[in-house]
């Protein structure tokens, strides 16, 4: 006997699932916010950005560039300043990223999973997020307070070796450097990391198969391909150093620099006889010291009086006495020796713009503006590189 069983009806398959209107209008509105999201963001960044050209845009001349401050804001410019942001970033740079680098690759390739590297991990992560400000305490007090200072140096060491030592920290390019090279690296490290992470297990795998070492592998399979995310890492990292003032004013900077660390043929040269105190006074009244002068040019005398001397000639100089001269080619290149700069006073553009913003006269309002455009478009021709390096490095990638 034939039992008969009642097939069940097919489901209509051009029919829609419960809820999809639902979902499709949840869709909608997301889309909608977030082109009204980008609608905002934009504006806000045009309006900034037609502002500081509608203030200071006349004031982007070629003097602006080579002009130093001045409290006449018709003359003022950002000489000091850029040249400052240039060997204060320069320093970071060095400092920063191979520190950076390889503190990524270490703890990502070969940190071993234990307590402490899970420490050293969570330290990072959170120092990424830690204020500016409180970076620029701390090197206030180590490298100004501490390692400026000769007396507290440690007193076994020689006289000579702790006085050149302060004369390189202190209120100097170096400390600004290290400063701001502590500021971005856990941005550099994380972000070091996050690439290191993102390449594939079998690129290791492969490469240990075949013989490769530990290093090997590394040096020849992980990097290359983790390189994009570093340098972008890396880019991002210095692009935020540039534009950060808080620390500086911390450690220091000036707001008002008329002179360069660095030396142009032409500048005026001074060179100070013998050791002097704190005003300026000889350590040492009576002591003379002979000098061969190199350049023609005006000695001052410890009670201001002015004596001429040429080139060539040797003279019995009392200490407290000023060599004036005019710097040769031979002056600016030896001015370029890290020795020279590093320890050297500076101002950067951030400080100066804060020093122009806190002026009454609207016509520093206009220069700060200007500083600003400058400012920017640095940070975005950086960050825009950082995405052409990125695209450029991730297309010669083949898996």
């Amino acid at each position: 006997m034939t039992v008969a069983v009642d097939a069940p009806n097919p489901s209509d398959i051009t029919a829609h699932p419960p809820g999809l209107a639902t979902r499709r209008f949840k869709d909608s509105v997301f889309i909608v916010w977030g082109i009204i999201a980008t609608i905002i963001g934009l504006g806000t960044l045009v309006a900034l950005v037609s502002e500081l050209v509608n203030d200071g845009g006349h004031r982007l001349t070629m003097a602006f560039f080579t002009s130093y401050p001045s409290s006449d804001p018709a003359m003022a410019g950002i000489l000091s300043a850029w040249v400052g942001s240039l060997l204060v970033i320069i320093t970071t740079a060095l400092f920063a990223i191979p520190i950076g680098i390889l503190a990524g690759i270490y703890l990502e390739e070969y940190a071993p999973k234990n307590p402490i590297t899970t420490a050293i991990e969570i330290a990072v992560n959170n120092l990424a997020g830690v204020p500016s400000i409180l970076f620029g305490l701390m090197s206030l007090g180590i490298f100004v307070q501490i390692l400026g200072n000769p007396e507290r140096w440690f007193g076994f060491l020689p006289a000579g070796f702790r006085n050149a030592a302060a004369d390189m920290f202190g209120q100097s390019i170096l400390t600004a450097g290290i400063t701001l090279a502590l500021l971005i690296l856990p941005v550099i490290i994380v972000a070091t990391r996050e690439a290191v992470r993102s390449v594939p297990q079998e690129m290791r795998q492969g490469a240990l198969a075949v013989g490769a070492s530990k290093w090997q592998t590394t040096q020849h399979h992980v990097l290359p391909y983790a390189l994009p995310g570093v340098v972008t890492g890396v880019i991002i990292g210095i692009s935020r150093a540039l534009g950060e003032t808080a620390p500086l004013i911390m450690i220091g900077g000036l707001t008002f620099v008329a002179f360069l660390p660095i030396t142009r043929p032409g500048d005026a040269a001074f060179e100070v006889i013998g050791a002097v105190d704190e005003y300026g006074g000889p350590v040492t009244p009576g002591a003379t010291e002979s000098i061969r002068i190199d350049h023609d040019g005006v000695v001052v005398l410890p009670d201001f009086s002015e004596m001429p001397v040429e080139a060539g000639q040797t003279y019995d100089l009392p200490h407290g006495s000023t060599v004036q001269s005019v710097a040769s080619w031979g002056d600016a290149l030896a001015s370029w020796s890290p020795s020279h700069w590093l320890g050297s006073e500076f101002t950067v553009m951030p400080i100066q713009m804060f020093n122009w913003t806190s002026r009454p006269q609207a016509e520093f309002l206009e220069i700060a503006a200007a500083a600003g455009l400058v400012l920017l478009v640095i940070t975005l021709l950086m960050n825009g590189t950082a995405i052409y390096l990125r695209y450029r490095l991730r297309r010669s990638i083949k898996w």
